[in-house]
């Protein structure tokens, strides 16, 4: 009797081990399903030409930062946190002279490809600067400025294109998500980052955090104004990052006038926004504040002390209108060095 239990105990351990095994096979073979459809996202809004270089090249897509492309300069990459040419063969190098260039011809054919063959039905977001493409990858075009009455109407003769790839890191935010409550209510936080450290991406993945719900706390409404198209990455009015069940956007609206129009029509418990600055974001969060919502921001700086000295943001910090701060480490990605509290003090 024990004998028998014994071989019985023990195919059932294989069984539970072999199901386990095929699991793994199963995620691991979904992330490169996942890694496969970004290359290709990527891959078809460029020349021909280039395209060639990047299908014989060894870069892992999930590593890459941004390509440029520049009218007879070198084409460019930013991977890894670092920027790198690519060379006639497709690998990334350091020297110039092993440079690929990019061609004015090979300018105006990715343009078709960004636009889709209708440069016209994206006129509107031409005139901002960028577009943004199927997977929520945002490009960034400059050339000539045409001005009418004040305004800008459109850009021609563009010679310059940035391509910046969309990377979710679902779960980046679980380490600190913690910190950011006071039992079941929301701290006002700024997140403070060096330019290419991963502000949004951790952003983007708190407001996925407190739209569905995690551990610590009930899913609630989020209202976001995305006013480059970064955090939700829409496309066509759809997003195309994961921001949550309870997640509401205003999709290229400026910051100042989105935040008082989601406070009216969407009636959100939680405002998220990108890279504020300016004396109208600063009243815009204070009417919010004042309306009993609370706001998550992000803000480009180094440390503390620099935010601090900023003009308009500064004086927020000095009132201790936030009350949670989140510092990201220079030159390491999505790499989180510190949290604050209202008083400063170190509390992760």
């Amino acid at each position: 009797m024990c004998f028998y239990f014994l071989i019985i105990t023990h195919l059932v351990d294989i069984s539970n081990k072999l199901n386990i095994f095929k699991m793994c096979i199963h995620i691991n073979e979904m992330g490169g399903d996942l890694m496969d459809k970004k290359r290709e996202e990527i891959i078809k809004l460029l020349p021909k030409e280039i395209r060639k270089l990047f299908m014989m090249s060894e870069i892992d897509f999930s590593r890459l930062q941004e390509i440029r492309l520049r009218v007879n300069m070198p084409l460019i990459v930013v991977y890894g946190a670092k920027e790198y040419f690519i060379s006639c063969t497709g690998k990334p190098v350091s020297e110039i002279k092993e440079a690929y260039r990019v061609t004015c011809q090979q300018i105006k054919e990715a343009m078709v490809y960004i636009s889709s063959y209708s440069r016209y039905a994206f006129e509107d977001e031409i005139r901002q600067g960028f577009i943004t493409v199927e997977g929520g990858h945002r490009v960034g075009v400059a050339g000539r400025i045409i001005w009418d009455g004040g305004k800008i109407k459109s850009i021609t003769y563009i010679s310059f294109i940035n391509i910046r790839i969309s990377h979710e890191v679902i779960g980046c935010s679980d380490s600190v998500i913690g910190y950011l409550y006071n039992d079941d209510s929301f701290y006002n936080t700024l997140i403070i980052s060096p330019p290419r450290c991963g502000k949004t991406t951790l952003l983007r993945d708190i407001v996925r955090s407190i739209a569905n719900g995690n551990a610590g706390s009930r899913g609630r409404t989020v209202g976001i104004v995305d006013e480059r198209s970064e955090i939700s990455a829409c496309h066509l009015g759809c997003p195309q990052n994961n921001i949550g069940c309870r997640t509401d956007v205003l999709d290229g609206c400026p910051k100042s006038e989105g935040m008082m129009m989601l406070v009216r029509s969407m009636s959100p418990e939680i405002v998220a926004v990108d890279e504020i600055g300016s004396r109208e974001d600063a009243a815009a969060i204070d009417y919010v504040m004042n309306c009993g919502i609370n706001i998550i921001a992000t803000v480009h700086g180094l440390d503390m002390e620099e935010v601090i000295n900023k003009p308009v943001i500064g004086e927020l910090v000095r009132k201790r209108m936030f009350k949670r701060y989140i510092l990201l480490k220079k030159g390491m990605m999505g790499k989180i060095s510190a949290v604050f509290d209202d008083r400063g003090n170190v509390i992760y």
